[in-house]
This record gives C-alpha cells, structure tokens and sequence, in this order.
C-alpha cells in the first residue's frame, strides 16, 4: 500500500503538544475488505497521534474510509495492516470490550423497554456496579446533560434531541479513556444540529476526554474540532487545526471540499516574469506579486496548466470599495443569479466575455448592500493574497 504524492500536513502547534500524552496512535493503518477480486481498500496507510482530551473531527465524503477508521478503533473491525495503541497499550488484536472505549452512534441504539434511568445506567449493572453507585452516578451524569427530569421516561417518550443525550449519558457514565462518535447528529433537524453542537463543546470541555467524531457534515467538523483530518479514497489528505484546514489547504481536494460555497476553479497559463507572474485564463487575467514567482521557481515544476482557486468571499464588488483595487485584480462578469444570504449575496456570474458559456459560470460572495441583479454586468475585484495555486496533475497546493 503505498500514499498518494499529495503528503498530508499532519501538524499539531507546539503549545498544544507540550507536556501532553498521545492517548490513541493509529500506525499505518490499512484495512481490506476481500471481495473476491483482489480486495477492496477502504482505509490505506492511515497514521495519526491524539493527543490527551483532544477532539478529532474525522471527514469527508461517503465511502472516504471514514467510519471504517472509527470502527476499526472501536474494535468492531480488525485492522488487515497496522497498530492500533490506546493509551500506551497496542489494542490490535483486542475485542471491543477489552477497550476502554464508549461508541455513541448515528441511530442512538436505545433500549426501548427500559426507561431513561435505565439506558444510561445500563454499562455499569453489565459491569457489576453497586446499585447505590449505579444510581448516584446516572443522576450526576443525567444533570450533566440537562436530563435529570426524564429519568422515568422511555425512549418512545422523548424527542430525538432527548434521545442523542441518553446515548451520550451512556457513554459518559462508563468514564472512558476515548469517546468514539459515529455520525451522532446526522439525525436531527438542522436546527437541533446547531443546538447539540454547542452542547457537545460544553461537554466536551466539561468532560475533557480524547474524542474521535465522523462526520460528513463540514461545519460540525470545523466547530466542533481541535484538529480536523479531511479524508478521500481511504486516505489522510490533510490534518490540521479548522482555521488552516480552511486557509491553507494541502491539495485540490480540501480546497474543493472545505468551505460553503465550495471555491471556485479556473484553469490558467502562468506566465512568470521579473515583476511578478500573470494568470491568464478563459474570460480574465489577473498579476501577482513577485513573491508567488518565486514560489513558482522553487517548486521547479511545469507552470504551463495550473488550477487558480478562489472562494466566494474573496471577490469583492468594486462599486463598494472605496478606492479602485490595484490594476491585474480586477474582472468584468454577467450576473446569472442572485441569492440572498442575509448578510451577504451569493451571485452566479459569467465573465462578460464567455456570458454564453454554462461551463464558466462560478460564484462570488459579496456583500448585502451590492446592488447586483440578474443581467447586470458587475465589476469584481479578488483579494490577491486568498487566491491558491494547483499544481493540475497532481492537485498540489503551491502557495502553502
């Protein structure tokens, strides 16, 4: 098994590393699922150290590996290559129960006919619990999360924000060394999802344990995260705290996958020169400092078919700006669609020249006050240094 050439940025800050255990260590990790034709590979060399009461946000899109990577953690699958280590010990070859961990998952996996009291409680009556500590403990743990007052209730009794915390009190009263999330609030409506990820940073911090999430959902990953590891095909792309995953991703992938509305994708010709360097593409052309240039010359790659990226919100309308932006940063464009956001407008815009062309539309994120309507043509500027460079074979950011 062997990584693709975009080397992920697996980076944790000096302050957060010192003086801290590594709780979970997965080395090079690889699990094959054998369907007769050679095997297929949901995880691949997958390698990462957790540091004590971090929380891990696991990512990407469906069939990444990522769920395949929780549950091989958790011990329900067994790892075809590799260690998996908690706490210093190399729990590989173990089974889910000799681990000390607690998995919370996507369909809350309730007891139906035991009440509140008895969901949370349940880990330590299986365990042998005194009942005096069974009880004091589920009541300690059930005003933890604000549900003190169901205990006497039953699954069927409660509404599914109730539910996902009798599944996370489950967890809890077992006092792991790792917490294991499983998609927890893919469930819920999107207002609930908002209101539990506030309440899983509280507990969190409250709680302090070593937590590994999955999620296909890129805002539970960049709010809820210390560090967030973005995934595709079964391999790490990038690890890295929510703030660089987004400003400085590794490679096309994450820069294409982080961030709503995506960014947008131009191909360009690269042209470097001593004052700097000019990207051409289809419909506009932009000049860069000589700074990019010479990070275009140490990389020593072929600089004929780059990828420009540029997120939404790094267009600006000119009519709004109080001086004309530096000459090279500007665009002319068709206004296709306007969709308001409440404190900004997504537009859907065409450069002038290519206004015919569906294949060239792309979006732009400007400000509420713009007064872009559909068939107007807008003049846009981008903020220079939030543009990214793609090395277009291999999808390699060159500006990080």
């Amino acid at each position: 098994m062997s990584k693709t050439d975009n080397t992920p940025r697996v980076s944790i800050d000096a302050e957060t590393a010192e003086g801290r255990e590594v709780s979970l260590s997965l080395e090079n990790m690889t699990k094959v699922y054998d369907d007769g034709d050679g095997g297929v590979v949901a995880v691949n060399d997958f390698d990462l150290d957790v540091y004590d009461g971090e929380f891990i946000v696991l990512v990407g899109p469906s069939g990444c590996g990522k769920t395949t990577t929780l549950r091989t953690v958790a011990g329900l699958e067994q790892p075809t290559e590799g260690r998996i280590i908690i706490d210093g010990k190399d729990v590989s070859g173990q089974e889910p129960r000799e681990r000390d961990v607690a998995m919370v998952f996507q369909n809350y996996a309730l007891y139906p006919h035991k009440t509140v009291r008895g969901n949370i409680g349940f880990p330590l009556e299986i365990r042998k619990y005194p009942q005096e500590t069974v009880d004091e403990r589920v009541v300690e743990t059930a005003e933890m999360l604000g549900i003190g007052e169901l205990l006497d209730r039953r699954p069927s009794d409660l509404s599914g924000g109730q539910q996902q915390r009798v599944a996370l009190g489950r967890a809890i009263i077992r006092d792991p060394e790792l917490f294991l999330f499983d998609e927890p609030l893919s469930n819920l409506d999107a207002k609930l999802r908002i209101e539990m990820r506030t309440e899983l940073n509280k507990l969190h911090d409250r709680v302090g344990k070593t937590s590994l999430y999955v999620t296909h959902d890129q805002a539970e990953a960049m709010t809820l995260s210390d560090r967030v590891v973005v995934m595709n095909d079964g391999e790490i792309q990038q690890v890295d705290s929510p703030e660089v995953v987004y400003g400085k991703p590794t490679n096309r992938f994450v820069a294409g996958f982080i961030g709503e509305p995506p960014m947008n994708f131009f191909a360009v010709t690269t042209e470097i020169h001593e004052d700097g360097v000019t990207l051409t593409a289809d419909g506009f052309t932009l000049e860069l400092p000589a700074s990019v240039g010479e990070k275009l010359e140490a990389w020593g790659g072929s600089t004929e078919r780059l990828d420009l990226g540029v997120r939404p919100e790094a267009f600006r309308d000119i009519a709004l700006l109080d001086e004309e932006p530096p000459a090279g940063s500007t665009l002319e464009a068709q206004v296709m669609v306007v969709e308001p956001m409440g404190p900004a407008k997504d537009l859907a815009v065409r450069p002038t020249s290519r206004a015919d062309d569906e294949d060239a539309e792309f979006t732009a994120r400007v400000d509420n006050d713009s007064g872009a309507s559909v068939g107007e043509t807008i003049r846009l500027a981008i903020e220079l240094d939030e543009i990214h460079l793609f090395d277009a074979e291999t999808g390699r950011n060159l500006l990080v």
